[in-house]
């Protein structure tokens, strides 16, 4: 596992929905002054830029997605909720602004690090479970944004790990996206793993009533 090669660029050089399905059972190796954490990965989920509404490209480059328009195999990392750092995969050629999230894995190497990286005490099966525990696990935040993980020498790196049978390979909806995005089978698992998060749907927010002194976003 840990003496594969990184995934070249030309893997991720590819239509999101090819490379998505092909990440799974691959490994994330993230090297820090702490120690090594490797996580393979059991699901994730695929946005296609400009041509879906789900994605943060969708509306087109801006400081905070700068890295989606650039290379492929590049680490797109952001903040989301105030609280959770979560990791994506540049895909398809520079200016396409396509990525895959890494939404969940198991934890292979360096579960006692992941484990310290919580503040409280997780199951072996929780804790990349998610795509916040998946970066807290591998101690990602945002010094990995722009991170070339085909890098042979690169402290975080994408390795090819086992290959899953296409029979074992399931989809269905991204978890919590709405409009017209919502409908896309772009998020992809591995059949009868434990560490596949839970999916659930987006959560339609109902209008405020006049002279709540709030705005509606």
């Amino acid at each position: 596992m840990a003496t594969d090669p990184p995934l070249p660029r030309d893997f991720f050089a590819r239509c999101v929905l090819d490379v998505a399905p092909d990440l799974l059972g691959a490994t994330v190796e993230h090297r820090s002054a702490a120690g090594l954490v490797v996580v393979r990965l059991t699901e994730v989920e695929a946005y296609d830029g400009a041509d879906d509404p789900g994605s943060h490209a969708f509306r087109g480059e801006t400081p905070r997605n700068a890295v989606m328009f650039g290379p492929p195999g590049h680490v797109y990392v952001y903040f989301t909720y105030g609280m959770h750092w979560c990791m994506n995969l540049v895909c398809g050629p520079p200016g396409q602004a396509a990525a895959v999230l890494l939404r969940a894995g198991e934890v292979v190497v360096g579960e006692d690090l992941a484990r310290s990286r919580r503040t409280t005490s997780w199951s072996p099966r929780d804790l990349a479970r998610g795509p916040a525990r998946l970066t807290v696990a591998l101690g990602v935040d945002r010094t990995g944004n722009g991170v070339d993980a085909t890098g042979p020498r690169s402290a975080l790196v994408v390795r090819r790990g086992e290959t899953v049978d296409a029979s074992r390979v399931l989809s269905g909806p991204r978890v919590g996206v709405a409009g017209d995005g919502a409908g896309h089978p772009w998020r992809f698992w591995v059949a009868d793993e434990p560490t596949v998060s839970t999916y659930r749907p987006a959560v339609s927010r109902r209008p405020l009533p006049r002279g709540s002194g709030r705005l509606s976003t």
